[in-house]
């Protein structure tokens, strides 16, 4: 026999969990479908020479190349004596989409407005909350030459409305700018670009190892900062504004501070006109600030940065992450396509909020609405044509063809998470109803047949106190 187990690093979740997260996919799909957002989906494998292209490294030993003969392909086509290409998963979701839209360029229509939900694959170490295949949700806008950074502002809007509709407790959308931050670095000497980079990367790391890590570091051998500089650095790293007006003080305050940096200046005026369009879209002052230590970790971002985090669990860190671009798919075409984007890590937010006690899947719920239970077998019949009359109506009905006491049933339905259950006995058929019996509140009521889907619309649009 051999020991059925999954592989480390999946999360594989029972059937209420499993509801739990299908919804939270549903309403993060919802909510960018309502920002006019547009579907697609890439394969699950690319070629490795175009998912390499702009990686390598670190990535590369954590990409899964996918092993084949090449018999399969060559018989489809490929060509005789043609080598097979390499294969391998893809790890995140912004690479297939730069090689997306360089080949689909001239079918699309700019600014190229996408999200993709789809599992990715890393072959990391597993550790608590990390995972080796998992859901990332990706929303884009790319632009064809051009890209205003007014839509650098769509990204706190729409992340605003998701989780607010998920209600997982209050959030902060931490906003930035990596042209301010150039700015600052090049007015305390450090301009070279390889430098500035190296240093974002280790501030973007602030807040998981501690000051006295980012001062050893910096001073350390590799970079050999002076220490006024590395506190210097500290300093501007720790500004966070508390409200809308307190942030555009800040950026006067860094901008008259500043020696005349093109990049600081072009980052401050960028973030203002982000902020104020952030603001004028309805995103509460509450759920969004400036905070000069985000800077991610990536160098492909170059201007607006975006990290959120829920205020009551600084714990769990970032729950979803993005940022500007100037040139998506430089690798592949000769169009320049700027664009910015952001990510929820699906999997890896849905373990994290079901640790910290933010998703409850205790109740069992399911997706399926009512139980239509065999009452009598003479009576089958009657019970399949209301099974049929619920679904018709839009209702998520289960119908039981096995029979058996009616109490048996009735503990089914309470053990599978089903809300109502909808009995057909011999004096509801004489009547001409229905009686509709609720698990959760432990009642019953008894509804003529023909109005028994209102009915259910009705009970079910309510919420449970």
């Amino acid at each position: 026999m051999i020991s059925p187990r999954t592989p480390s690093g999946v999360l594989e979740l029972l059937p209420p969990e499993q509801v739990a997260f299908q919804r939270m996919l549903d309403a993060i799909r919802s909510g960018y479908e309502r920002f006019g957002f547009l579907p697609i989906e890439t394969p699950v494998f690319e070629r490795s020479d175009v998912l390499l292209t702009k990686t390598g490294g670190e990535t590369e030993r954590q990409v899964y190349f996918v092993q084949s003969t090449g018999a399969l392909e060559k018989s489809r086509g490929e060509g005789a004596g043609e080598a097979v290409p390499e294969m391998a998963l893809r790890f995140d979701l912004t690479v297939p989409l730069a090689r997306y839209v360089a080949e689909h360029e001239h079918q699309l229509t700019f600014p190229f407005r996408r999200y993709q939900m789809q599992r990715v694959y890393r072959g990391e170490r597993p550790q608590r909350g990390r995972f080796r295949e998992f859901y990332q949700c990706d929303v884009d806008i790319v632009g064809s030459g051009e890209l205003s950074v007014r839509h650098d502002a769509e990204c706190p809007a729409v992340i605003n409305a998701i989780f607010t509709d998920l209600a997982i407790g209050p959030f902060t959308i931490q906003i930035n700018n990596r042209k301010l931050l150039r700015g600052f670095y090049e007015d305390l000497g450090i301009s070279d670009p390889d430098t500035q980079a190296a240093v974002l990367r280790e501030v973007d790391k602030l807040d998981k190892r501690g000051p006295d890590h980012l001062r050893q570091t910096l001073t350390g051998d590799g970079f050999g900062l002076g220490a006024e500089v590395v506190e210097q650095v500290l300093g501007f790293a720790r500004v966070r504004s508390g409200s809308h007006q307190d942030a555009l003080d800040r950026l006067q305050a860094v901008e008259i501070a500043s020696s005349g940096s093109d990049a600081l200046a072009e980052g401050v005026a960028e973030l203002r006109e982000v902020l104020a369009l952030v603001r004028a879209l309805g995103v509460p002052e509450e759920n969004y600030c400036l905070n000069f230590s985000i800077a991610r970790g990536l160098d492909y971002y170059t201007g607006t940065v975006y990290e959120t985090t829920l205020d009551e669990h600084p714990e769990i860190g970032s729950i979803c992450s993005g940022g500007r671009y100037d040139n998506l798919a430089g690798q592949y075409t000769r169009s320049r396509l700027p664009g910015v984007g952001i990510s929820i890590g699906l999997s890896r937010l849905f373990w994290q909020l079901r640790e910290a006690g933010l998703i409850d899947v205790s109740l069992g719920e399911s997706t399926v609405q009512v139980l239509v239970p065999q009452v009598a077998a003479e009576l089958l019949d009657d019970q399949l044509a209301l099974t049929a009359q619920l679904r018709h109506g839009g209702i998520n009905t289960e119908a039981v063809l096995d029979g058996g006491k009616l109490g048996k049933q009735l503990r089914y339905a309470d053990r599978a998470g089903i809300r109502f259950v909808a009995l057909l006995g011999a004096q509801e058929v004489a009547d001409g109803t229905v009686t509709l019996k609720d698990l959760r509140r432990q009642d019953q009521f008894t509804v003529p047949r023909d109005e028994v889907v209102s009915a259910l619309r009705v009970e079910l649009a309510q919420p449970l106190v």
